[in-house]
């Protein structure tokens, strides 16, 4: 069976790539600090029983239009919440409550335990920011949030509150995963991989945006158009962006990113 990692390898294909996760915790740590200071951040807040099952809230300045929640990537494998936090901008400043969870890691846990804790996450976020419900998810979080989209996992009351779901460079079937060394930390049978695939499940009742950056590797805009297709949602190639920096868009209060996943 011939290896798929190069083909999921985004790194080596991004100049500057090692530049970019100082300038993300950097952003991040400093858009927390600026929120903070005026007591629009709540931090650490607690949605399950581990250490990494807790999610960071950031307030609109004025009257709340509801919540729209971010969840990372980072292969099921890397990061937390706190690399992400200045993603909130966009819609913080739209007048929007963000809410941005961690989450246990491979090979801690399988993924479909990593996705039962975001539809937990998603509950409880629901529960104290009233409202409408977004969704974004970046790589594997772009993967989590479709699964969120399909909305077995949620709540009846909670899930017809979601307006809008966005998977920004998904992984939306999981079956070329079982070629790639990553394995060796998902653990994915074939039966898993399938279970665990949106792009092979029936089409959600929710509205749902992909998006994906045009110059990125060729698997993750074929990733895209799975979802797309199989879900016959719009579909946007970002010009020029790549994986890294397809998500600085969610920055940007006047961005079309923000616009669509908002719908303003």
């Amino acid at each position: 069976m011939k290896s798929l990692d190069d083909e999921y390898a985004n790194a080596a294909y991004i100049l500057g790539a090692d530049t970019f996760v100082a300038r993300w915790e950097s952003a991040a740590a400093n858009f927390r600090a600026a929120l903070s200071k005026v007591g629009r951040a709540e931090l650490d807040l607690a949605y399950g029983d581990t250490d990494r099952q807790r999610f960071d809230l950031f307030a609109p300045l004025c009257s709340s239009k509801g919540v729209m929640i971010f969840v990372h990537g980072g292969y099921w494998l890397k990061f937390d919440k706190s690399y992400w936090s200045h993603l909130a901008q966009g819609a913080v400043e739209k007048g929007w409550h963000v809410a941005l969870p961690s989450y246990d890691l491979c090979p801690t846990v399988r993924i479909h335990q990593i996705t039962d804790q975001i539809a937990q996450a998603l509950e409880v976020i629901g529960a104290r920011v009233a409202g409408p419900i977004t969704l974004a998810g970046h790589s594997a979080g772009g993967h989590l949030v479709a699964r969120m989209a399909v909305g077995e996992l949620l709540s009846k009351v909670l899930y017809a509150r979601i307006a809008k779901v966005m998977p920004i460079s998904p992984v939306a079937d999981l079956r070329p995963m079982l070629q790639t060394k990553m394995n060796e930390d998902f653990c994915l049978s074939e039966a898993d991989a399938i279970a665990e695939s949106p792009a092979l499940m029936d089409t959600p009742a929710c509205n749902v945006h992909v998006w994906v950056g045009a110059n990125e590797r060729p698997a993750f805009i074929d990733q895209a158009r799975w979802l797309s297709g199989a879900w016959n949602a719009p579909l946007t190639l970002a010009p020029v962006k790549h994986h890294f920096d397809v998500i600085d868009a969610l920055t940007d209060p006047t961005s079309d990113m923000v616009a669509q996943l908002l719908g303003v």
